[in-house]
């Protein structure tokens, strides 16, 4: 699980920095709001299911 969540958020940053130069209006807004949302939600799986640190 933990391999595709770090894939998901590997790629919808570099999506999300590449949509600035590629596109631009609501279709940039858009596709870079929908990669956020996937950004935020596989970081946050990430820090769920990170291992004891104690």
């Amino acid at each position: 699980m933990k391999p595709v969540l770090w894939f998901v958020l590997a790629v919808a940053i570099a999506v999300n920095v590449s949509t600035s130069y590629a596109f631009d209006g609501a279709t940039q807004i858009v596709i870079s709001v929908v990669t956020g949302v996937f950004a935020i939600g596989s970081a946050a799986g990430l820090f769920l299911l990170r291992g004891d640190r104690s």
